[in-house]
């Protein structure tokens, strides 16, 4: 089985379409790195919160995966634009469309 989170981030009001642009320019190279599923949503109830799901080959993918120069620089600069109110589920990806 493969490795698989869910997490949530609240923005702080009018950043959320920066903070994913951050994200998502972070995805080039993560196929390369373990990643078999990366997306970034948008929450219809509110304008701050963002859903980011990943799927890995390994947990230690995922890991490593954060210690990537452009990882590492996505992250610095989206938290100034994050409240701290994060919420993360891991599971094990027993499979599913897509992957």
């Amino acid at each position: 089985m493969t490795y698989g989170c869910i997490a949530s981030m609240k923005t702080r009001p009018g950043f959320r379409e920066e903070v994913v642009s951050l994200l998502l320019s972070a995805a080039d190279g993560l196929r390369d790195a373990g990643c078999e599923l990366y997306l970034v949503g948008l929450s219809e109830d509110d304008e701050t919160t963002i859903w980011v799901t990943e799927v890995w080959r390994t947990r230690e993918d995922h890991d490593a995966s954060l210690e990537l120069p452009a990882a590492k620089d996505a992250i610095g600069r989206a938290m100034p634009m994050l409240t701290g109110e994060f919420a993360k589920r891991e599971m094990s990806v027993a499979g599913g469309l897509g992957l």
